[in-house]
């Protein structure tokens, strides 16, 4: 069979693995031409990489390619032809025990929670998608049908995925790359599929205070709970409470900040349709330290603490970083500028300036944040032209106060100064401790 993998990044090298057996010719395709290829594997490198793709056999789309750039350089029906990585492991795993975990925000620390809690009550869990392995790679770890898989799925690997999990779970929607996706309608459309495949069996599991969320569960024909919301998990008194049972305070958990109570929710309603141990559940929840670049407080030098939240590629988690982080602190926001509407942004820091002593601005977008900072009426900003993280921690440590925090919480992608979101937080962790 010919088949061509377009995209060679983590997901395409995962893919050739998968594919590379004897019968089958490989072509690698892909826009940058300095890439390296695999001795036994034919290219097609360049700009042209997309075109004349009728003569293969079955096409695999790389999670960060759109769909529609392939339809552009051929035609709508090419698509027939096109499978993902994801579409090959559901349909390919011995075991269909499989919980699904999307959203614009808490995906990794929702998945990473309900692995952790399915392993502390004895069972076997994988977990992977768009954290950690890639979900063929899984494949390797000789799954049994009794195992379970947890898998983080973005939109990307969504739009075009033709299974849905048995468990499925949408945290809190907002906008998000509309840059890569046509329109909002067309990112909640994508978003959809994690509920629409769905068995009457299944189960949907959605944020009771997000419409989109909500919504996306209608898609589903299986059994729709709620969380934060009965009968879901829910916060009640400062408790974690589902099925009338008491888990634990929310003081004893180590996630800061309360978004993070609608991610703890949501992996306990998760977990609950599994098993229902209560020792268990506390346990892990207050055991959980959460994941790297996710509001993690990582240093304190000189009275000045040090947050690493550089996941936050969007305003919303930004604006959750900025409610979450007690007392003073030096906010550093910016980068590729997906031309969101910033208004909610700059209002939020208008309404915490009293906290918030001062915005630095970092990236391309630093000119229309600050346009939008003084449309809010606030002026305690910065424009930081430095093109090197070791500079804009310098600005920072100048402007904080002894007793105050330095937040590096961006709220946009990190494509215009660094190579991702870990770049930018290992760089920024780099800095600080070399001070």
């Amino acid at each position: 069979m010919k088949i061509a993998i377009l995209g060679f990044g983590i997901e395409g090298h995962s893919a050739y693995e998968y594919w590379n057996k004897e019968d089958n010719e490989i072509t690698i395709c892909d826009r940058d031409e300095s890439i390296e290829i695999p001795s036994d594997g034919h290219s097609k490198l360049g700009p042209t990489y997309l075109s004349d793709l009728d003569q293969f056999d079955l096409i695999v789309r790389s999670p960060s390619l759109y769909p529609g750039d392939i339809v552009k350089a051929n035609s709508s029906s090419i698509l027939d032809k096109v499978t993902t990585s994801t579409n090959d492991f559901f349909k390919m795993s011995p075991s269909k025990n499989i919980i699904g975990v999307t959203g614009t925000k808490g995906k990794g620390t929702t998945s990473t929670l309900i692995a952790n809690l399915l392993k502390a009550s004895g069972r076997r869990v994988h977990l992977g998608g768009n954290i950690g392995s890639s979900a063929i790679d899984l494949l390797k770890n000789q799954i049994q049908p009794d195992d379970w898989i947890v898998l983080e799925l973005s939109s990307f690997q969504l739009i075009d995925l033709k299974y849905s999990p048995v468990i499925a779970v949408c945290l809190m929607i907002a906008p998000e790359h509309l840059n890569w996706h046509l329109d909002m309608d067309e990112y909640i459309n994508a978003k959809s599929n994690i509920f629409k495949y769905q068995m009457i069996s299944d189960t949907a599991i959605y944020f009771a205070d997000n419409s989109y969320s909500k919504k996306l569960a209608e898609k589903s024909p299986g059994r729709k709970i709620p969380y934060f919301a009965k009968p879901g998990a829910v916060v009640d008194d400062d408790n974690f409470v589902i099925d009338d049972q008491v888990i634990c305070k929310t003081s004893e958990i180590k996630l800061i900040g309360k978004h993070n109570w609608q991610n703890i929710c949501a992996a306990l309603t998760a977990y609950w349709q599994v098993d229902q141990n209560q020792t268990v559940a506390r346990d892990v929840m207050i055991g959980f330290n959460g994941l790297e670049h996710r509001l993690e407080l990582f240093s304190a030098k000189n009275g000045i603490r040090y947050y690493n939240d550089s996941f936050a590629s969007v305003p919303d988690a930004t604006m959750a970083a900025i409610e979450s982080i007690p007392g003073q602190k030096v906010m550093i926001i910016g980068g590729f500028d997906r031309g969101l509407d910033l208004s909610n942004l700059a209002n939020s820091i208008k309404q915490h300036e009293i906290e918030v002593e001062r915005v630095i601005l970092i990236g391309a977008s630093a000119q229309r944040t600050a346009e939008a900072l003084e449309r809010a009426n606030f002026f305690n900003f910065q424009i930081c032209n430095a093109k090197t993280m070791k500079d804009i921690v310098q600005l920072a440590n100048e402007t904080a106060k002894s007793s105050g925090s330095i937040v590096l919480s961006p709220g946009f992608p990190s494509f215009d100064m660094f190579k991702n979101f870990e770049d930018r937080g290992k760089q920024f962790k780099e800095v600080v401790n070399d001070l």
